[in-house]
């Protein structure tokens, strides 16, 4: 009926219709990224094929780097991608978990309201169920963050779970080492600039090491110092080159080659003039943004003074906050230019390359992880496993609580709602049901996904929880069930509580959907 009033080009789809459209594209996602949960799962080749791109590839198993690049038309699946995406910003791990749980949970609500029961008493038997299942999580949590050593141990257990479902799991021990001293580092800033990764192809991944400090990958100028003690650095944002006439369309007519040279002199007096001016700040080490051209560069070789140039942008801001300093662009008042300052700068070989190190910056914090690998695929995947282990040990320092993993909690949180269950009346009890074994196929799929027996595995783990072996979780390296604590398996609380909420939000908000309408843009009326 509505259609008679909507502009043609409009769809609608309605009831049934449009909450089934919503469940499968959801779960089509899920379903997508499900392979590749766990210790055991598989990676995925992401191959760009438009004419920009020249083919790239990458290959990963990381569900957020998955789900961004999958182009979605359908709204549902939409969704889903946006709380990978929520879940990779706000903790930096568990992206294909929260996929899977939502869609875990639209697969468990299709079958629901095919009995009848309706979307909402659905939505609230899940609340009812989530509320359960975050104090159950609560509950379980330990926090060490008063005794340092147990709780670098626990940094250092999060970080090799971390890291086993990556594709460092082979050096897992060697990459947590290098994750955990980083992030120390930052004495519970969580500043994740002022930890840099550098990639550099060659050797294995067994050759990457912490770099203290910070590594410059650019060239220091011709007849320039190559090391400098105790550097006044100042960091710029301007341009080198010799000032040009800048009046486009304008012609400069002379009638002598002397009057040239004259414009050309006057051009070199202008620059050098800009760059006493940079001298007069006092600094030892100048780094611009831009380039600089090779008079201004044999002002500052004849000065002493080491000139960088095309420092790109994150470069320089990324200098600024560890050396303390301010990125200027102009120079006619030295007195409220704050330099940056470091004990020592110089050129140093990583393979067949050379890079400049700056030690002991002002903020001490600073340090940078040297990536090697065999290939470019390789240490990107590499560095993305890295860079999900920083991100959730940083979350880790914040909010010290630490669970077990393992698919542990799953079970753990299940039985929480499956207890509550009993005491709940009406059609309520059967979405808390619902929400438990959802919560149950997450071992499941990691169990699957080992090659292993899924049902043998997760029944003997609900009875050794029923036995009160709350601590016990799936050994995925055996095909066992194994106590957690004794495996070092542990995962960080605020990681298992944002799956928990995001997951169970989003699949809310699409079961409660019941039209979807399609819009077409509106048109433009004449030409313009």
């Amino acid at each position: 009926m509505e259609a008679a009033f909507m502009n043609q080009g409009t769809s609608i789809d309605k009831g049934e219709n449009a909450r089934l459209s919503s469940f499968v594209g959801a779960i089509a996602i899920a379903d997508l990224v499900k392979t590749t949960l766990g210790p055991k799962g598989m990676d995925k080749i992401l191959q760009s094929i438009g004419p920009e791109s020249g083919q790239s590839i990458s290959v990963t198993n990381d569900g957020a780097t998955i789900l961004k690049s999958v182009h979605i038309d359908n709204a549902a699946a939409k969704v889903l991608v946006d709380i990978a995406k929520v879940q990779d910003d706000e903790v930096g791990d568990g992206t294909t978990s929260v996929a899977v749980l939502c869609g875990e949970l639209l697969r468990e609500a299709e079958s629901l309201v095919t009995q009848r029961i309706h979307p909402q008493t659905i939505a609230a038997g899940w609340r009812l169920a989530r509320k359960e299942a975050r104090e159950a999580l609560e509950a379980a949590a330990v926090d060490n963050s008063n005794d340092e050593a147990a709780f670098r141990e626990d940094l250092m257990k999060i970080a090799q779970t971390t890291l086993s479902s990556k594709l460092l799991t082979h050096e897992k021990e060697h990459f947590a080492k290098l994750a955990v001293d980083a992030v120390l580092r930052l004495k519970g800033s969580g500043d994740l600039q002022h930890i840099q990764i550098l990639k550099r192809s060659g050797g294995s991944l067994r050759d990457s090491y912490l770099e203290d400090g910070l590594l410059l990958d650019k060239q220091i100028g011709v007849g320039q110092p190559r090391r400098i003690e105790n550097a006044k650095i100042l960091i710029a944002n301007t341009s080198m080159d010799t000032d040009k006439i800048k009046i486009y369309g304008s012609r400069v007519r002379v009638d002598s080659m002397n009057k040239v040279a004259e414009i050309e002199q006057a051009e070199k007096d202008k620059m050098r003039q800009k760059c006493e001016k940079i001298l007069n700040h006092g600094c030892t080490v100048f780094i611009n943004r831009q380039l600089i051209y090779n008079f201004p560069e044999s002002i500052f070789a004849e000065a002493g003074v080491m000139g960088i140039e095309h420092a790109d942008f994150d470069g320089i801001e990324r200098l600024a906050a560890v050396t303390g300093g301010e990125v200027v662009s102009t120079f006619d008042h030295p007195e409220l230019v704050t330099l940056g300052e470091c004990d020592l700068i110089e050129e140093i070989m990583i393979g067949e390359d050379k890079v400049i190190r700056f030690g002991g910056c002002k903020a001490g914090a600073a340090c940078t992880i040297v990536l090697r690998g065999s290939s470019n695929h390789f240490i990107d995947e590499a560095e993305r496993s890295l860079h999900d282990a920083l991100c959730i040990l940083v979350a880790t320092v914040k909010e010290p609580r630490t669970i077990y993993g393992g698919g542990c909690t799953e079970i753990l949180m299940a039985q929480a709602v499956d207890r509550a269950v009993e005491a709940t009346p009406g059609k309520k009890a059967l979405a808390m049901t619902a929400f438990a074994k959802a919560l149950r196929q997450l071992p499941a799929i990691v169990a699957d996904n080992g090659g292993y027996d899924s049902a043998e595995l997760v029944t003997q783990l609900r009875a050794a929880h029923a036995q009160g072996k709350v601590s016990y979780g799936l050994n995925m390296y055996e095909g066992t069930i194994a106590d957690m604590k004794e495996l070092g398996v542990m995962e960080s609380f605020k990681s298992k509580l944002q799956v928990l909420l995001s997951a169970s939000e989003a699949a809310e908000m699409i079961l409660r959907v019941d039209d979807i309408i399609k819009c077409a843009p509106r048109q433009r009326e004449g030409q313009y």
